[in-house]
């Protein structure tokens, strides 16, 4: 255990360091400010609790959050758990971010924000729902990308997340149109899985989230008499109306005159939308300035409605004013912006009501007691004060690089993360947009700690990512490579009853789970007894890129498979034996459709040394091959029986013969290749595929690179090659049918590279 976590620190070193700090900085908080911070819309959380009334200002999802929280335990147990659920923010940020690929400093750097972010650590200490809207943003983008593309049931699923979202802050209302867009585009503007299933999974999301939020709308309608998620009245963008209308040149009606501000705009702007916003919230204001029988609400609507129609580029201009200044590079505040130091850390306890009333909150869900330690509360505001929090400037640079990748620039074009570059993006500018058009407040800049850092690590990395394949892009040697074929124009040479019984076993068992970008492919017959060594020593990682393990079962009736899902390897169980091409054929086809970059293949006898491993994903990682081959002859063979190593040697000379590209060993199982090189040749081969698939690869054009490597003895069972002559009759069989096969559909020859692996590569 200890060894395993020893490993883990040491792979994701700059993250463990910025989780430590954001843990010792959460338990000086939790020290410092006890047992909670209570702003002024924690006592209409506190005071809904058990009641989840809708009609208030706030919709009831946090009070949802708080009720089992205080059932069981008291206003420090809820801001430990929000603590808590800030580092799994700052953890599930760099899981996404890695599971893109995005290099491990990138994205620790870019989880950093909502781990040490001071401003974020002051709203966690407090009674606030921000903390959980975070959560849900996450877990929407969670559900929208870890699996691919989603369908429909993913997208229904996140439809209902950002519904619930919604139920904890209102301005979630319009991350659904960002959703919508990328589940629309999320295999690009020409969808392999046709128009229809795209179109399909976006109204599944559209449907789950209207339904959700349509459901809510019912309960406030049971509890109120009208359809809402929150109670502010008279529309959300009345503060901001009230601020800039020219009352005295609008055609308003007596009722809306009263709710038009009297105050001159100067003084309008100094109050700030804020104070508009909840001035009619006052019982006592509304006693005291308007009719007993006056609909309030309805008069603020059609005041705000007015105001819009006629003064459009006031309002929007505010608008586009407040949403630029959370892009500032210090935080600053402006006349009329709610009180910065509302989201500071004080050296005195805050309150925002009066003593007593406070006091019988933390009497009812704590011990009663009020405390701040002054000198760790001093330490927290000089780090917050001093430079303890996220420029502006550095979120607005990330969101620039992410919308550069989104339009396609560069190596972004190719790199596969546009979709999921738009998806943060656009969730982050809606979210932080729709603020900005009810009020500023550098409270609501909080959600975009968690999507811009994600969007512009994204960004950063399709705009730099090399691609082992750069379609239609000269390589190291200024040739162009091969086109990577499409998913239609891969062949289908292999029996589709057998293989479409094992994929619908294997979808039963993974669902849309997608691979890792290297996936080990082994393929297996009768192998119970060397198999689950060799995929104990199979790396979780290689050359900085996660490693998922495919074992293909071919119609085994041993306990192969059962040891193959024992040892953690994702297992396809075909249920006749065809041999070895074949399964090699349905793993190359399910490693390909299921997201994997580079596939390598081994034996499941243990001949193959795996910590060569990097010598396969190197070539190709950095471009200078599409498929790397191991070469006992340019490395080291142990106790080689002579006829098999004469026959390295024979059919070495007749493959470099017949294409005129030196070759030195052409059965070597231990390869490494992009992802569409096996399913772009013809592979027909039951047991002699290594051979086949070495010849097409080479007709094919692409650049092949041998490697010295070692061959090692067999760690248990026999071999099934039989018989050497016979076996030696029917590889040369396959060498020369592909040979003629592929010089008949005439396809370009190039020259491999053939070089040993740099000294010191591992």
């Amino acid at each position: 255990m200890s060894a395993a976590l020893a490993r883990i620190l040491r792979r994701h070193w700059l993250l463990a360091l910025f989780v430590l700090a954001g843990l010792v900085l959460r338990i000086v908080v939790q020290l410092a400010y006890r047992p909670a911070l209570l702003y002024i819309d924690s006592f209409r959380y506190l005071d809904d609790v058990g009641a989840f009334f809708p009609g208030g200002i706030n919709p009831v999802g946090y009070e949802v959050f708080l009720w089992p929280l205080l059932a069981v335990g008291s206003l420090t147990a809820v801001v430990a758990v929000q603590h808590l659920l800030g580092l799994g923010l700052g953890v599930g940020i760099y899981a996404l971010l890695r599971r893109f690929d995005v290099r491990p400093w990138i994205a620790a750097v870019a989880a950093a924000p909502v781990l040490l972010d001071a401003y974020q650590l002051q709203i966690e200490q407090n009674i606030m729902s921000d903390l959980l809207f975070q959560v849900l943003l996450l877990v929407a983008v969670y559900v929208l990308t870890w699996w691919g593309a989603p369908g429909p049931r993913l997208a229904a699923l996140a439809g209902i997340v950002l519904a619930a979202a919604v139920t904890v802050r209102v301005v979630g209302l319009t991350l659904v149109v960002p959703a919508a867009v990328f589940v629309l585009l999320a295999t690009g503007w020409r969808p392999r899985d046709g128009w229809r299933r795209r179109l399909i999974a976006t109204a599944a999301l559209v449907g789950a989230f209207a339904a959700g939020v349509g459901g809510y709308s019912l309960y406030h309608l049971a509890w109120t008499g009208s359809f809402g998620v929150g109670g502010s009245g008279g529309g959300a963008l009345y503060g901001r109306a009230a601020v800039v209308a020219h009352c005295d040149e609008l055609d308003l009606t007596p009722q809306e005159r009263l709710v038009c501000p009297a105050e001159p705009l100067e003084q309008r702007a100094r109050n700030g939308i804020d104070f508009y916003i909840h001035f009619w919230h006052v019982q006592e204001n509304v006693d005291k300035f308007l009719p007993a029988d006056m609909d309030v609400a309805a008069a603020q609507g059609s005041f705000t409605r007015k105001v819009l129609l006629h003064q459009p580029l006031d309002v929007v201009g505010g608008m586009a004013e407040d949403f630029f200044k959370g892009f500032a590079p210090t935080r600053t505040q402006t006349p009329g912006d709610v009180p910065l130091d509302r989201w500071q850390f004080q050296q005195t306890y805050p309150m925002y009501a009066v003593d007593w009333y406070v006091v019988e909150w933390t009497e009812l869900y704590d011990d009663g007691s009020l405390s701040v330690d002054p000198q760790l509360a001093g330490f927290l505001r000089a780090y917050q004060l001093g430079g303890g929090y996220t420029p502006g400037i550095a979120l607005g640079g990330a969101l620039a690089v992410a919308a550069l990748a989104v339009l396609g620039v560069g190596r972004a074009r190719g790199s596969g993360l546009r979709p999921a570059c738009l998806l943060c993006a656009g969730m982050a500018t809606t979210v932080l947009g729709t603020a900005a058009a009810m009020e500023f407040s550098w409270r609501y800049q909080l959600p975009g700690l968690v999507l811009i850092p994600l969007a512009g690590a994204l960004g950063a990395t399709a705009l730099a990512r090399r691609r082992g394949v750069p379609s239609g892009r000269a390589n190291d040697r200024g040739r162009s490579r091969p086109r990577p074929p499409k998913e239609s124009e891969m062949p289908t040479t292999f029996p589709a009853e057998v293989d479409r019984v094992a994929l619908d076993d294997y979808s039963a068992r993974y669902g849309a789970q997608r691979f890792a970008p290297v996936v080990v492919l082994i393929a297996a017959y009768n192998e119970e007894e060397s198999l689950g060594e060799v995929l104990d020593g199979i790396p979780a990682r290689s050359c900085d890129l996660d490693v998922d393990t495919l074992v293909v079962v071919d119609g085994a009736t041993d306990d192969t498979a059962a040891i193959a899902l024992k040892h953690g390897a994702q297992t396809c169980v075909a249920p006749v034996n065809r041999g070895q091409g074949a399964a090699l054929r349905l793993g190359y086809r399910l490693a390909a459709e299921r997201g994997a970059r580079y596939i390598v293949t081994t034996d499941a006898d243990g001949q193959y040394d795996i910590a060569e491993l990097p010598k396969l994903l190197r070539p190709l990682i950095d471009g200078r091959a599409d498929f790397v081959t191991g070469s006992r002859r340019l490395g080291s063979n142990e106790r080689p029986a002579l006829i098999r190593r004469a026959g390295t040697y024979v059919f070495a000379w007749l493959v470099s013969a017949l294409t005129g590209q030196r070759i030195t060993d052409t059965s070597f199982g231990f390869r490494g290749m992009r992802a569409e090189v096996p399913n772009s040749v013809t592979l027909e081969q039951p047991q002699y595929q290594s051979s086949e698939l070495l010849v097409g690869v080479l007709s094919h054009g692409y650049q092949v690179l041998e490697q010295p490597m070692r061959m090692l003895a067999r760690t248990a069972g026999v071999s099934k090659k039989g018989n050497n002559l016979l076996y030696g009759y029917r590889y040369a069989r396959v060498v020369l049918g592909t040979w003629w096969r592929e010089r008949r559909a005439s396809t370009p020859h190039r020259e491999p590279i053939n070089e040993p692996a740099a000294v010191g590569e591992r």
